[in-house]
């Protein structure tokens, strides 16, 4: 009988001050690409990176992209988006848990830094679309991120009504020099699916 619900891909973004190219990124599809049997990953920019801009894109925008880019990516790899993990670093990886709990057909999400409020804000939380993430879902922060403590971030993923996986390392937000610790936590969580 075919496999029908392994992930196929992982499409990958970075946070909002950083490119495609960003080191913990490059990291987790080297990882994924030694896997067996490897997992793919494609790296993309947000439309306003593409353009040359510092500013990032409203949620509409760069939704509609993760909505186009993960079309593309799935019909290279022969699947729907439902076959694909969507992630990414901080604004990245909020910008696709929000095309999935807008209904992006995805297999999982794997979000990275994720940012529940602006630093030292606590008060304006980015979470009122969680409820309505239903797929598994892998977080890894840094202990001490300043966009959201692993307390805070224990309290606002139990509103996620699918599996949630949480992984905090020694850092803040960057969790520099963590890199393969990352990566490795991604390519345990995606074995699991």
């Amino acid at each position: 009988m075919p496999d029908t619900t392994t992930p196929r891909g992982l499409l990958l973004t970075p946070g909002a001050g950083a490119s495609r190219d960003h080191r913990t990124l490059v990291a987790v599809e080297h990882r994924l690409a030694a896997l067996d049997p490897p997992l793919p990953v494609e790296r993309v920019d947000f439309p306003y990176r593409l353009a040359g801009k510092r500013m990032p894109d409203r949620p509409p925008v760069a939704i509609a992209h993760l909505r186009a880019e993960a079309a593309r990516f799935a019909a290279d790899l022969g699947v729907g988006t439902d076959r694909l993990l969507l992630g990414g670093r901080s604004y990245g990886g909020r910008m696709c848990s929000m095309a999935v709990a807008e209904g992006l057909p995805a297999a999982g999400l794997v979000l990275l830094s994720y940012p529940l409020h602006p630093p030292g804000r606590p008060e304006r939380l980015r979470v009122e679309h969680l409820p309505q993430v239903t797929v598994p879902v892998l977080f890894v922060s840094g202990d001490r991120d300043p966009f959201g403590t692993p307390d805070e971030l224990a309290e606002h993923a139990a509103a996620i009504p699918g599996p949630v996986t949480r992984v905090t390392l020694p850092g803040a937000h960057d969790v520099r020099g963590r890199d393969d610790d990352v990566a490795a936590a991604v390519a345990d969580w995606a074995r699991t699916l």
